[in-house]
Order: structure tokens, then sequence, then C-alpha cells
């Protein structure tokens, strides 16, 4: 495993995407420094952090230590993910055959768990106005989701062999099932991935981190105006 002697500089709010990074790097167990980007405060247009994440997203990182021992950016989760995973050799297989399986699970995350779980919460949590429509159409893609998951999981302990990389990542965008519409007791080798998942000693340390900081934005509008409003900058 290559040693990393400067911190990895981790830009980083508590959500599902910024879970997927924290719990990598304390599976690795690699320095990072954590640089929290409030999203509901609108930290994620500064100047600085777009030079690193174009997108107005966060999580990204910045490695001190990147290829030719030159700093390297690198946003958007899921890119993250196969970066530190390639650099230390840990969580994504060299196998080409397992590598293809982690990446099919991992992308089926980044186009689909995520933004279908996203709309979800967006429709049933903070939308101005109940609109039926939207509550069914992205509940129920989420039921549907879960079943491909339930289904995968059936004889088998992670996604794609191994735990890896593609477990991270679906793992943040189920820890609000319940505000999903969804039951995991529908699910039963759902269930007992997210709880085997979830008992990790770094999953842990991952998801406590910020967790001081996070609150419901249910009620918060200005952050809501922040987080749901954006155009073209």
């Amino acid at each position: 495993m290559t040693k990393q002697t400067k911190p990895i500089e981790l830009y980083y709010w508590p959500t599902p995407n910024g879970w997927k990074i924290s719990i990598m790097l304390e599976e690795l167990g690699v320095p990072y420094v954590l640089k929290l980007i409030n999203i509901g405060k609108g930290e994620q247009f500064e100047p600085s952090f777009l030079k690193i994440a174009p997108n107005n997203r966060m999580p990204a990182i910045v490695d001190p230590e990147g290829p030719g021992g030159e700093p390297i950016s690198v946003f958007e989760s899921g890119a993250i993910l196969q970066y530190l995973g390639r650099k230390f050799g840990k969580f994504y297989p060299q196998d080409e055959r397992t590598r293809v399986a982690v990446e099919e699970w991992l992308f089926w995350q980044v186009g689909g768990l995520g933004p279908m779980a996203g709309q979800a919460h967006h429709f049933r949590q903070y939308a101005p106005e109940k609109i039926e429509y939207g509550i069914n159409r992205y509940t129920n893609e989420v039921n549907r989701l879960y079943g491909v998951m339930n289904r995968r999981l059936e004889g088998r302990d992670y996604l794609a062999g191994e735990y890896s990389i593609a477990d991270m990542a679906s793992f943040g965008w189920v820890v609000s099932y319940a505000n999903q519409g969804q039951d995991l007791n529908d699910s039963p080798n759902l269930k007992r991935w997210f709880e085997a998942i979830s008992a990790r000693p770094a999953v842990e340390r991952g998801r406590e981190l910020g967790k001081a900081e996070r609150r419901n934005l249910a009620d918060d509008k200005e952050a809501q105006k922040i987080l749901f409003g954006q155009k073209a900058l």
C-alpha cells in the first residue's frame, strides 16, 4: 500500500455523498484533514472551492502527493473513490473481471440510487407543495432499486465480491431509508448487508465526521433557497 506522508484535504459535508469519502479514508487509514463546506450557507459557491469542484458540489479532495509527486484535485464522489482505490490498492480490485463488477455497481449507485433517493427525499421532505405524482414516482423507483440490491445480495455478503468502493458508495443512500418511504424489513438481504456495514468501525467513524454540524433542513427556508434554487452562475 502506498505510504501517504502529507494529509489529503477532504472538502466535505455530512451527506450520503460526503460519507462515501470519509468512510473510504477511514477504511484506508491514511492521514487527511477536514475542510467543512457548509452547503446550507452556500460555501460551495466560493471561488476557492470552485477551482477544485467546478460543479459546486462536495465532496472533493486535494492530494498533495498526486501523480508524479504533484498535487491533484479530484471532484465527483465516484471519481474520488476510484482514485483512492487505485492509489492505495485497496477496496478496488486490480483483477479486471472483479473490477468491472465493482464499477458496474459503483456507476449504478452514481447514476441511479443516489439521484432517485435524492429526488424521493426532495419531494417527500422539502418540496413546498406535496405533489403526489412526484412522491409516488420517486418513492416507487427507490423501492425498485432496493429490490435490485436485495436480489443481488442473495447469497452474497457484498455487492461485487469482497467489500469495496461499490458498497461504500451505496451505503450512505440507504441510511435514510425511512425518509425515502422504505422499510428494510421488506428487503432482508439488503437489511443484513446494511447492518453489517453499519457495524464496521471505519464506517462509524466516517459517519460521525461533522455530525455536530448536520441539521434538518426541512424548516430552514434560507438553506433550501440556496440548495434548491440554483441556476447557472
